[in-house]
């Protein structure tokens, strides 16, 4: 999937918030840690650094959500870091993204702490960031 495409479903995916840009899609798939899962519908970009991997985001066109692609693209995101050497995972979600708890719960991600007021909006407050953790052994 090239960094434009990535950068567009980021925008059409995160009404609300400032979207990532293709140059910082592409600063971050750089490095050798970094890696991409899915398609131009959805995708989910993380890395493993060491031990642990970090889900960095996970994008679903809103044309295409609700067909389990986000699921997809979340699991063969753990079993990439698995493959990589990563015996667990983290990542944060905005605390009002009920969809994208839901399913990290169902994934056994676990709440392990908060950062406040962590996300901007550009119409409204801004929300908390609910960091998530699961073992991956």
């Amino acid at each position: 999937m090239k960094t434009e495409e990535m950068a567009a479903l980021h925008a059409a995916a995160f009404d609300g918030t400032r979207p990532w840009t293709a140059q910082e899609f592409a600063d971050l798939l750089e490095s050798d840690a970094a890696f991409s899962v899915g398609d131009t519908r959805a995708f989910a970009l993380g890395h493993v650094i060491v031990d642990q991997a970090e889900l960095l985001t996970l994008a679903t066109s809103p044309a295409s959500r609700r067909r389990g692609l986000g699921r997809a693209c979340l699991n063969a995101f753990v079993q990439e870091a698995r493959a990589r050497g990563a015996t667990s995972a983290f990542l944060e979600v905005a605390s009002d993204n009920t969809a994208a708890l839901a399913l990290y719960r169902s994934a056994g991600f676990e709440a392990a702490g908060c950062r406040r007021h962590y996300y901007k909006r550009r119409d409204g407050p801004p929300a908390d960031a609910v960091v998530m953790r699961r073992a991956l052994s």
